[in-house]
Formats: structure tokens, sequence, C-alpha cells
């Protein structure tokens, strides 16, 4: 035997040898083999619980005590106060006493409907969840129950952003702006007031 097959006949054992370790690893029957893959648990698991599935409790809570729940953001963002923050900033807005009476009958008028609202919606979830829970839901049944918690959501949404229709109404273009400086919108004078097309004052 030459040496050039020597070096042929080491090399080739030392790839065997290299490649068995690397198909024991690998194998199902080898060292440190993997039993099947890892099932994570559900970001779901425990809410099974829940007395309505689709809503937390903090979420069925917030509906029936009418809160805002982010749904004016395109209001408040877009320059249109709200009454709970307006009543909340009445002193630097430099309300008058009829802006404060007004600005709270608004507030307790929307608050009563965003409640009444919410309680409508959470009993649309709850009676959604239970059609599937007893085995009751059906394509047609389905549509039924999605269709009136849309319309619900749409409607509890719209009474919010009226709201800050409302509101802007009662303000003068300065309050709105000075609003969102206090809000932290805007810094200084950089935004245009808007100008209502009513006021009440």
């Amino acid at each position: 035997m030459n040496i050039q097959t020597a070096l042929k006949l080491i090399a080739a054992g030392a790839f065997v040898a290299g490649a068995g370790g690397t198909f024991a690893q690998h194998s199902p029957l080898g060292h440190g083999a993997s039993h099947g893959p890892t099932v994570a648990a559900s970001p779901y698991a425990g809410q099974q619980t829940r007395d309505i599935k689709a809503l937390s409790a903090i979420q069925t809570e917030d509906l029936l005590a009418g809160k805002g729940m982010e749904l004016a953001k395109a209001a408040e963002l877009n320059g249109y106060p709200g009454p709970m923050h307006t009543l909340e900033l009445a002193q630097p807005l430099g309300l008058s006493a009829a802006q404060r009476q007004a600005t709270q009958a608004l507030m307790d008028s929307h608050k009563a409907d965003a409640r009444r609202i919410g309680a409508e919606l959470v009993e649309a979830e709850r009676a959604l969840d239970q059609a599937f829970s007893t085995r009751q839901i059906n394509p047609a049944s389905l549509t039924s129950h999605t269709d009136r918690i849309a319309q619900l959501q749409a409607t509890l949404r719209a009474s919010h952003l009226q709201t800050h229709l409302q509101q802007t109404a009662l303000l003068t273009p300065q309050q709105i702006g000075r609003y969102a400086e206090l809000r932290g919108y805007i810094s200084g004078s950089s935004l245009a007031p808007i100008t209502p097309s009513s006021h009440k004052h």
C-alpha cells in the first residue's frame, strides 16, 4: 500500500466517524433525541374560565361603566375635546359657568347612553358565548349574533365620537387650542384651532 492510498483510507475513516456522531445526534434513537415536537401552550390558556370568553373582566367592567376604551381617539387626537377632560381642565381653560354647566350635562347624558349601550353589548357577547357553549350555534344564528354585536359596537363608538363633536361646539377656538396644549398634543400654538360650526357660551 502506498502512502497516497493510506491517506485516502484514513480520511475516509475520519469522515465515517464524524458522520456517525452527527447521525447519532439527529437519529430518533440517538443521545438527546427529541421525543416529538414541542407544543406551546395557547396564549388563550386560562381564558376558558371567563364568564364571557371574548371579554375580560376589565373589558366588561369598562363597558358597563361607560368608559371611553379609546373609542374616541379619532376625535380626541384630531383636535376635538371630550367633556371629561374638559371638566378636569376647566380652570386653565377658563370655562364660564354656562360652559361648565353645559359640559357637565353633556357628560352625564353621554355616560348614561354609553352605559346603556355597553350593557347591551355585554349581553350580546354573552348570548354568542352561550350559543357556542351549549352547541346551539349554526351559520344563520352566528350571523345574527355577530351582526347584533357589530351594530352595538358601531353605535357605542358613534356615541363617544358624537360627544366630542358636541363638546367642541361648546368651546371657543382659543379654548380648543389650549386644550390640545394642556393634553400634550401640541406645543405652544403650532396647531391652528378648530372653529366649531356653532358656539354655545
